[in-house]
């Protein structure tokens, strides 16, 4: 049986890949997932890509991106969440600032350099005419470190994904001052090159398995309720999120996203130059215009 060690955010939009587990889908295929939650996000994914410790992570597409042509120690084998994410961009409860605007040169949390949280922060910024070198960053490890840091006035700001802050927000800790949606598809499939090299056909059947699992969790007639269940949302905000979520159960990626992606990372000055598409990709992709 071969083994593959995965990892993502223990959010929802993972629960195609949890239901497999669940169900026993990788196991029927001679497949075996030893999965890693983690709650810092993006760049800790990509760190633990590189040390080895993690064959295949499900992240932030423009985390992936800048990673792939930083390091060149991974390819994307698919688009996993086609939709984009909605960031909700927020403030401690007892913050004085009460909109977006009043943000400006202003200090962000963030889980750490090179992830979603700093990445979509400085791509808000710039779409707003914000100078990027006014930004103040406060590295804060994720929402544990980011729900100490907004209270105590050690960072202003915080951008997270909109519907795992909602019981954040419910609670009273955090007031949520504006949203963000990204303008391209929110995760990808990545995957080290020593294993698409070593277990290509292995990889392709592990996602083919993920493939069908989020195919039958948008049919069932249960999947907002156990959403809501599992992830301490209302079933109203469970069927808001669910409405607007997208799986994509093939290999086709768009280069048209791609460039997208990266003309925003060399804009944000996250990134020197672009690539070519092909060498993010890796040879189970089907790239198309």
């Amino acid at each position: 049986m071969d083994q593959f060690t995965v990892g993502s955010v223990p959010e929802h939009f993972m629960l195609p890949w949890h239901l497999a587990m669940e169900n026993g889908n990788f196991q029927s295929h001679e497949l075996s997932v030893n999965w890693q939650d983690y709650p810092g996000g993006t760049g800790a994914m990509m760190a633990d890509l590189h040390a080895g410790q993690l064959d295949i992570a499900i992240a932030l597409t423009e985390g992936v991106v800048a990673d792939i042509i930083k390091h060149r120690a991974s390819k994307i084998a698919q688009v996993f969440v086609s939709s984009p994410l909605t960031w909700g961009i927020h403030v401690a409860a007892e913050s004085p600032y009460q909109s977006v605007e009043e943000l400006e040169g202003k200090t962000f949390a963030i889980s750490r350099m090179g992830s979603g949280s700093h990445l979509m922060a400085i791509v808000m910024a710039r779409q707003r005419g914000w100078s990027i070198g006014n930004m103040q960053l406060e590295i804060v490890g994720g929402m544990v470190g980011a729900r100490k840091a907004l209270p105590t006035g050690e960072a202003d700001a915080f951008m997270w994904e909109k519907y795992m802050t909602q019981p954040i927000v419910e609670r009273g800790e955090f007031r949520r001052v504006g949203e963000f949606d990204t303008p391209w598809s929110c995760f990808v499939v990545v995957v080290r090159d020593e294993i698409l090299k070593r277990s290509s056909t292995q990889v392709q059947a592990l996602l083919e398995v993920v493939q069908k699992s989020a195919e039958s969790f948008t049919i069932k007639s249960d999947a907002t309720a156990l959403v809501a269940q599992r992830y301490s949302l209302t079933q109203e905000d469970a069927e808001r999120w669910f409405e607007r979520t997208q799986w994509k159960t093939d290999f086709r990626v768009s280069r048209t996203m791609l460039n997208q992606v990266m003309d925003a990372l060399v804009s944000c000055q996250v990134i020197n130059r672009k690539i070519d598409t092909t060498l993010l990709c890796s040879s189970l992709t089907a790239l198309e215009q």
